[in-house]
């Protein structure tokens, strides 16, 4: 990040000495050296992947953890997950009992690699010093070299739930979700049983409930009547206590018909009591009543999702990946050219449509009556950076070292890859078109900018929070330096 600034500085030189002359020499020189730093970058990125190599050792600890949690399922003594998907501690014990083969009541080095010596990693090559140096790192959290049965619990439990988390939200290969499916079908399958059952089960309450309403439960719009709603509240509170109970509950469950369900009023009254009773006091108020019924009508008028719709949509498209196949990588010249085509069609594009897209930004300001300075260093700034934004918060979410390790990568490469492309672009377009340069207060304030996040991030691995808001504070800093050095000074 902090090299990606040099060019900023070699275009401040007639500025910063009050030069009159050789403005056209110094945008050709920066011009150069911002194209052999961006031709440098590709080369670097080609022969030196350590990105991509940093990537692929993620991959292989994913794939390491898939394959010891679908060795345990198949030579376990029983589900890794409870029924209701928390980890399942006394198969997890007994496999630490199993591992320790001299009853010493911990895991060595030694076991360890004895242990992955029996698991089938299929294609993966697999380094088993290393293997067993990421195992205890994660594991061995007093650096005893050792892992205790206290130890092996947590970390496995965390293993568990980190794939599973990983497995609803789909932030694995499709092959890993796959065998993530196949281990934890038991779970699955009873989720899936729940879900349907729960869908029928208010589907027929709803029903139900709005054949006996005093009028429509939705608007002509569309959406929950909340008045309705209200009145069929006090419709079912027969003594006026502003309540629903558990016994009121099952009188009104009793007279309904739901067909194929089982037919078990107690554990529907649980189930609806569950999804209503926000405050878990047993007991359904005027505004819990009010706020779930609303929103199971949104959920299964409007077809809105739900998080179990959610999981369900999940795990019907994890079940169609059994019939995939994974495919080698191609390195042939059309494979380099494929690659390299689009990359070299933006640098084409965005060299013909600079000029169009500022004409555009001052019309779309002089039309909507905001200043330009707002539209072009506020509004488009946050237009063209929202995906990258959206899809970073999403990778930092999973709170894992590795993740937000590469999240890291990927905001320095996009730092770097902004500032030097961008910036030969421009300088490509004053220097043939012989424009006037007027743009030295902008690139000052990304000159001070990068200079003081890349100084921290190069000394630094770990960020306090406070960090971030110094971050966060620097931008509107910078807004506020280019107006007072463009329209105040």
């Amino acid at each position: 990040m902090v090299l990606s600034v040099i060019p900023f500085i070699i275009i401040q030189i007639p500025e910063l000495f009050s030069l009159s002359t050789g403005q056209r020499i110094v945008i050709l020189t920066t011009l150069v050296i911002s194209v052999i730093f961006l031709l440098v970058y590709f080369l670097y990125q080609i022969f030196r992947p350590w990105i991509q190599i940093r990537r692929l050792e993620f991959v292989k600890h994913e794939h390491l953890i898939i394959a010891i949690l679908k060795h345990v399922q198949q030579h376990s003594l029983g589900s890794l997950l409870t029924d209701d998907g928390a980890p399942n501690i006394p198969v997890i014990r007994m496999l630490f009992e199993e591992l320790d083969h001299d009853s010493n009541n911990c895991i060595s080095p030694s076991e360890l690699k004895q242990f992955l010596r029996e698991i089938n990693f299929k294609s993966l090559y697999l380094d088993k010093d290393k293997a067993v140096f990421d195992i205890l790192k994660e594991f061995d959290l007093d650096t005893d070299q050792k892992i205790s049965k206290e130890e092996f619990v947590n970390g496995f439990s965390k293993w568990l739930n980190g794939t599973k988390h990983a497995l609803e939200e789909r932030s694995y290969s499709g092959r890993s979700l796959y065998d993530l499916s196949q281990i934890f079908h038991p779970w699955i399958q009873k989720k899936r049983e729940e879900f349907e059952m729960k869908k029928q089960l208010v589907e027929a309450f709803i029903r139900h409930l709005e054949s006996s309403a005093l009028g429509s439960l939705l608007k002509a719009d569309g959406t929950p009547d909340i008045d309705t709603i209200r009145s069929l509240f006090e419709k079912i509170d027969t003594d006026g206590d502003n309540q629903i109970s558990q016994k009121k509950l099952k009188e009104l469950v009793m007279g309904i018909k739901f067909g194929k369900i089982p037919t078990d009023v107690d554990d529907a009254v649980v189930k609806i009591m569950e999804e209503l009773d926000t405050s878990g006091d047993h007991m359904i108020s005027q505004e819990e009543f009010v706020v779930g019924f609303a929103k199971w009508l949104n959920t299964f008028h409007n077809q809105e999702e739900s998080r179990d719709g959610t999981y369900q949509k999940t795990w019907e498209e994890t079940d169609k990946l059994l019939h995939n196949k994974t495919t080698s990588v191609d390195k042939s010249l059309f494979a380099w050219l494929k690659a390299l085509a689009p990359l070299l069609l933006g640098v084409v594009m965005l060299s013909f449509l600079a000029e169009p897209l500022i004409d555009s930004v001052q019309n779309f300001s002089k039309a909507a009556e905001l200043p330009s300075f707002f539209v072009a260093f506020v509004l488009v700034p946050l237009a063209t950076n929202a995906r990258v934004a959206t899809s970073t918060i999403k990778a930092a979410n999973n709170k894992k070292p590795r993740t937000t390790s590469l999240t890291f990568s990927e905001i320095y490469s996009g730092v770097f890859m902004n500032n030097i492309l961008g910036f030969s672009v421009l300088l490509s377009l004053i220097y043939w078109r012989d424009l006037s340069w007027n743009f030295s207060a902008e690139v000052l304030i990304v000159l001070i900018v990068c200079t003081i996040v890349g100084l921290i991030a190069s000394f630094r691995s770990t960020f306090p929070v406070w960090m971030s808001f110094l971050s966060f504070f620097l931008y509107p800093l910078s807004l506020l330096l280019v107006y007072i050095l463009e329209y105040v000074l």
